[in-house]
């Protein structure tokens, strides 16, 4: 193992480009984004060393870490690759190349270049090959990369350094500071812990990482649920939060049924995944079963220096869970085709409409939303098709397929027109206009549809209304919106809302979801009467006066809502 890069370039294949292209991906496509991950990672790898030389330690030189993760390497290559590949040690390297460049905050950074020292043992606890390093203990506990947290009581609190020696698979941990025993692990390699094993968390010296585990055709899938790794999150470093073990039982128990819907298709459509992709579940804002997990995923999120991980809040139902690693393992896809292409030409400047957004989009966002979410639309055509016999189901995914269709097909439009798109660009762009276009004509209820396009109306015109600033004259591109100083998010409840039609409505958004904009247009235009510039009865209001009466007056409220508004003063 080397950190210098191949001598010949990546090529990827122009058929598995076009499989990622139209929102899939076979195994073989997945592989390629895997080894172009590999690549830059030991790319920026070989920057940070170069970074490190001089920098005052009391640990051991980098350099030494990195010989031992090496000879490690030549012993066990299977094992340091998988943990040189690790999402957490993509976090660590891209948040200390922010730091060596000052661009992020953190501790001191010599202790936070002591995790390559971290590595580097548990390099050689796999290999069973030798390691004597100096390391960092907070408050007296070294993270173990990919194995757990050992803890060496009578540490002192804060930042020390600690001695880890590594020899014939067992670890000896001592403190270089105070007179605290010894710590000696015997083959912490050796188990696989199960998410909810109570067992697991008994040992005060020892804290190790669960992982959620399933039975394969080729044996057990284990997929780490880490609550321990400091670079676990997207970006600053976050202290260990540990699941009870009732919490973890229950994030195995979703993690089994959400897998298995998103399989039972096979993994090359859009919407399907094979679990063997997933290279972490971060477990976020929860650590007990109480109170009760929301119903919908709260906070999900993905980053493209963590190839393949997921962090994720916990809900309560399986299916919502699904949808969200279908969802997450598309950012990674096109995170890692970013790496790989110049897809587009972004200023970054904030201007466009994301139809699952509260706020302005930039180029980069709008096409990861576009991605991911005809993931989304794949994983719900699934599920309509599932439900057939129920019609109950049948009408929950087809508003979910429906609404999802519509709305990333409006955002490829948007790319496609945008002028921004390089060659790259345009042919996944394109692939993503061919799947959704193919889509669009399949038949969904007409209920499903109805509910599905009245609830892309209320987002459309209510982001709108409280985003852009009411402009005279002939209709405005993005390029020319000038957008409100005082917008701020604001909630999204109607995406939801309008899954099923409600059987008894009260509300004006009730009966808008039931089909009634007669009555819903009256109750809006109570509401209004208080404040007549507020968005969200504003924008009921314009889409149950356009449907009441679609005509070309209705068409000009719904493409421009923000002139029933006054100017806001800036």
């Amino acid at each position: 193992m080397t950190s210098e890069q191949p001598t010949s370039p990546l090529r990827m294949p122009r058929h598995l480009f076009e499989e990622l292209a139209v929102g899939g991906g076979s195994p073989e496509a997945f592989a390629f984004l895997a080894r172009s991950e590999r690549a830059r990672r030991l790319l920026l790898l070989r920057t940070l060393l170069a970074h490190l030389d001089a920098l005052p330690t009391p640990l051991d030189p980098p350099a030494k870490a990195w010989r031992t993760l090496k000879i490690a390497a030549d012993r066990a290559p299977v094992q340091v690759e998988r943990l040189l590949v690790a999402p957490q040690t993509g976090g660590w390297l891209a948040h200390l190349l922010r730091r060596v460049h000052d661009t992020a905050p953190g501790p001191v950074l010599w202790a936070e270049v002591g995790y390559l020292s971290a590595l580097a043992v548990v390099a050689a606890l796999h290999a069973s090959t030798t390691a004597d390093l100096r390391v960092p203990l907070l408050d007296g506990a070294l993270i173990l990369p990919g194995l757990g947290l050992a803890r060496l009581l009578g540490a002192p609190h804060g930042l020390s350094v600690g001695r880890a020696r590594a020899a014939d698979g067992e670890l000896a941990l001592t403190s270089e500071v105070t007179d605290a025993p010894s710590l000696v692990l015997h083959r912490p390699t050796a188990v696989l812990v199960p998410a909810g094993d109570e067992e697991s968390d008994t040992n005060p010296h020892w804290t190790p990482l669960r992982t959620l585990t399933l039975a394969g055709p080729s044996g057990t899938v284990a997929v780490p649920l880490d609550d321990l790794d400091p670079y676990r999150d997207l970006d600053d470093p976050i202290a260990p939060a540990r699941l009870d073990a009732e919490e973890a039982v229950e994030w195995q128990r979703l993690f089994r049924e959400a897998v298995g819907m998103v399989t039972a298709w096979g993994p090359h459509s859009p919407g399907r995944l094979d679990p063997t992709e997933i290279r972490a579940v971060v477990p976020w804002g929860r650590t007990s079963v109480l109170p009760t997990a929301p119903p919908t995923v709260r906070l999900s999120a993905s980053s493209g220096d963590s190839y393949a991980a997921m962090v994720i809040a916990r809900p309560a139902g399986a299916l919502a869970l699904a949808e969200t690693l279908v969802h997450e393992f598309q950012h990674s896809k096109l995170a890692a085709l970013l790496h790989l292409f110049p897809l587009l030409d972004d200023d970054r400047e904030e201007r466009y409409y994301a139809p699952w957004r509260s706020d302005p989009r930039h180029l980069t966002g709008l096409l990861h939303g576009a991605y991911a979410f005809t993931g989304v639309a794949g994983f719900w055509r699934d599920r309509m098709a599932e439900a057939r016999r129920s019609e109950a189901a049948e009408e929950v995914a087809g508003y979910h397929f429906a609404l999802r269709r519509t709305q990333s097909r409006l955002v490829v439009r948007t790319l496609l027109v945008s002028g921004r798109l390089t060659v790259q660009g345009r042919a996944l762009v394109t692939g993503l206009a061919r799947t959704l276009d193919g889509w669009l004509r399949e038949p969904v209820p007409p209920a499903a549809v109805a509910r599905a396009r009245t609830a892309a109306a209320l987002h459309r015109t209510e982001w709108r209304l409280r985003n852009v600033v009411p402009s005279p004259g002939p209709p405005t591109t993005p390029d020319a919106l000038v957008f409100r100083g005082d917008r701020v998010s604001w909630p999204d409840d109607r995406t939801y809302a309008f899954t099923a039609p409600p059987a008894a409505p009260r509300t004006a958004d009730e009966h808008l979801a039931a089909g009634n904009p007669a009555a819903a247009l009256t109750r809006y235009t109570d509401a209004l009467a208080a404040d007549p510039a507020e968005p969200h009865a504003l924008a009921g209001w314009i889409v149950a006066r356009a449907a009441l009466d679609p005509g070309r007056a209705s068409r000009r409220m719904l493409a421009r809502p923000e002139l029933l508004q006054p100017s806001p003063s800036r």
